[in-house]
């Protein structure tokens, strides 16, 4: 049987070589509206990787669209710019397609020189606390005229094809919907009036790029927006469009601002297929689906049952370049998969910085990060078998050198394994499998129950070593911790601890916070239950949705400070605190623990000494640096490197970032 994935498809008369699409992402990578060198080696390396056509952007229409962090296509002085962002995408294999966009309320002041952001009525933005100013009829018209201007300097530029965007609370989106547009000329009112400026837009474009040059809008399946448009709504908009000549949809998810959580970890693969499937139902164009599609079978899975014609792969190529080529070959194993972390993408773009990956220390950097082979191979010892310590292995033995990696435990992945165990983070635990599968395929000899101490070091003689020994709990000054039942969120976390029913956790950082959804979630229905009740009818709907979010452990945190979770991403911040608040956590903060009770604990309040039952008390107040080799090592004249927690106490991404420029420079 064909591997569906691989099927080519044609576009309006563009030929595409397989169903893999690359949306358009921000990347922080322009300057004053041009492509970086770094985008230019960033899309060139993704069309080397197999994907089949490749969409960059968004681009600017006019100067109130964007800022300069975006591309520019308001202006002819950016048609260079673009040719060579396009050339170097066709020149390696993949169709380019240039999407144009007009943020509307979601732009700021502040990156627009201090110019007030347009929408369609002054409706506040809750994502940059600003109030638009309501555009003018004449503007309206204006803008229409700017998206076709813009379209055709993306055909100049060498494009195979343009996408608007429609979707994701930008401008033409903001005109559909009710929350954001109020007005009460002939863009206003009915949905019929809604619909009016990105069916515009439409005929605007196609007229000016010609009936057979491709035109695509990307657009939502579901707003998730309270008071925002429903599914039935935005299928009549699909069809709308492809009665203007649109020639293909991405179907998107959701706004940036719906509490919908749309890219995280938590949201199952392929979640959104739903959506795609009821546009691709009901128009005759190719449809795209999008979102959490991070996996080769995943995306087979969606184009067999036909949900979608083709499939959305940007984070999941971000983190793996190649995954396309490694699905193409037979090679699903060796790929490594975008754990929707956030961290090194959305985290970064909220930050104004360069997008980068956590999975993929070189993503970003394409052409400061290439690993050149050693000029003398060497014989390389790491000791720890994490994050850090298979990030540091895999990039020296790629280079060349002998590379031996020690690990006391019976299993590679250090604290990745303890990421994953919380409900929505499994895939933390894939990640670690991935490392180690990039190390075994590099050569990499590894050891696993092997204490690493000054006799095997001595024995192995290596001409360099790597510290990668990561971090053990932090002690804490608690009255009576010593004779208690008190155990380690570690041990929590990797099943080797079990707790009561009534669970005080002492630390409200992220780990504290994993821990506490971990054992708030006992109890609760399973997926396979939760359909089976739902689909029989067994229950009502508001007794199922009380057993599925509601467990059987009363979960308390306690935190020193005055808030919880700081040391999570922006992007994953707001999700955790939100699954907090709907299993029942309760949370304590300006609380410090002073001494076991029998009964419990004694803390610290604002308003004085309290006491809180509990049957089991969970340790979670952060961690120390694990390296007792290093000064051994610096006596005897070792060459050696620290990296990960073992150097500094930090997150996944530094460690693999730190392991992985070790490994780069021995």
């Amino acid at each position: 049987m064909k591997d569906p994935l691989f099927e080519p498809i044609t576009i309006n008369g563009m030929d595409v070589k397989n169903r893999i699409y690359l949306p358009a992402m921000h990347l922080n990578m322009t300057t004053d509206f041009i492509p970086q060198d770094r985008m230019i080696a960033f899309y060139a390396e993704r069309a080397k990787g197999g994907a089949g056509m490749i969409a960059v952007g968004y681009s600017t229409v006019n100067e109130l669209a964007g800022n300069p962090g975006c591309l520019g296509a308001h202006s002819d002085d950016f048609i260079p710019g673009l040719k060579r962002l396009s050339g170097a995408i066709r020149e390696n294999g993949a169709r380019a397609i240039l999407q144009l966009n007009h943020a509307g309320r979601y732009n700021h002041s502040m990156l627009l020189g201090g110019k007030q952001p347009v929408a369609p009525s002054a409706v506040p933005s809750r994502l940059t606390r600003e109030t638009p100013r309501e555009m003018e009829f004449g503007e309206i018209k204006q803008t229409v005229k700017d998206f076709a201007s813009a379209a055709l300097r993306g055909v100049e530029a060498g494009y195979n094809g343009v996408e608007i965007l429609a979707g994701t609370g930008y401008l033409i989106s903001e005109f559909l919907s009710k929350v954001t547009n109020q007005r009460s000329d002939e863009y206003g009112g009915a949905f019929e009036n809604r619909m009016r400026f990105g069916l515009e837009v439409a005929r605007a474009v196609k007229a000016a790029v010609g009936p057979d040059y491709p035109l695509m809008f990307r657009i939502n399946g579901n707003e998730f927006m309270p008071g925002g448009l429903r599914r039935d709504q935005l299928i009549l908009f699909a069809r709308r469009l492809v009665e203007q000549g649109v020639d293909g949809l991405c179907v998107n998810v959701g706004w940036h601002e719906a509490r919908v959580p749309q890219i995280l970890a938590e949201v199952p693969r392929g979640a959104f297929a739903y959506l795609s499937r009821g546009i691709k139902e009901s128009v005759d164009v190719p449809v795209i689906a999008s979102h959490r599609i991070n996996d080769p079978e995943t995306a087979r899975n969606m184009l067999s049952d036909s949900m979608c014609d083709m499939v959305a792969m940007g984070r999941a190529l971000i983190a793996d370049p190649y995954l396309p080529e490694k699905a193409r070959t037979g090679k699903d194993g060796d790929i490594v998969h975008c754990i929707a972390c956030a961290q090194g993408c959305f985290d970064h773009v909220a930050a104004l910085a360069p997008v980068e990956c956590l999975c993929n220390p070189q993503a970003g950097y394409e052409e400061t990060r290439c690993l050149q082979p050693a000029a003398a191979p060497k014989k390389i010892m790491v000791v720890g078998g994490g994050p850090a310590g298979l990030a540091a292995a895999t990039a020296a033995a790629r280079r060349g050198h002998q590379v031996s990696l020690y690990e006391q435990s019976g299993v590679l992945g250090g604290q990745l394994l303890l990421a994953g165990a919380p409900p929505g983070r499994e895939e933390f635990i894939e990640l670690a499998a991935d490392l180690a599968r990039q190390a075994e395929i590099h050569g990499v000899n590894t050891y696993l129950e092997t204490p690493v101490d000054q006799a095997l070091i001595e024995q192995e003689a290596p001409d360099e070593v790597i510290i990668a020994s990561g971090a053990t709990p932090m002690p804490l000054p608690i009255e009576g911790i010593e004779e208690a039942d008190v155990v380690q969120a570690w041990d929590v976390l990797a099943g080797k601890a079990r707790t009561g029913r009534r669970v005080v956790i002492v630390g409200g950082g992220a780990v504290g916070i994993e821990t506490a959804l971990f054992l708030a979630e006992k109890g609760t229905l399973s997926p396979e239950v939760l359909k089976f009740l739902l689909v029989h009818k067994a229950e009502p709907v508001e007794d199922l949705y009380d057993l599925a979010t509601k467990g059987t452990k009363q979960v308390i945190v306690l935190e020193m400070e005055d808030a919880v979770g700081r040391d999570f991403g922006k992007s994953t911040r707001w999700a955790m605190m939100e699954d907090v608040k709907t299993a029942g956590i309760q949370l304590r903060t300006q609380t410090k623990a002073l001494a076991v009770t029998e009964n419990g604990l004694k803390v610290q309040t604002p308003d004085g000494k309290k006491d809180i039952a509990a049957d089991t008390i969970v340790l979670a107040a952060g961690s120390q640096r694990h390296n007792p080799l290093g000064a051994w090592l610096e006596e005897k004249g070792v060459p050696f490197k620290v990296v990960g927690d073992a150097k500094a106490i930090g997150r996944a991404m530094e460690a693999i970032h730190q392991g992985f420029l070790a490994g780069a420079e021995v």
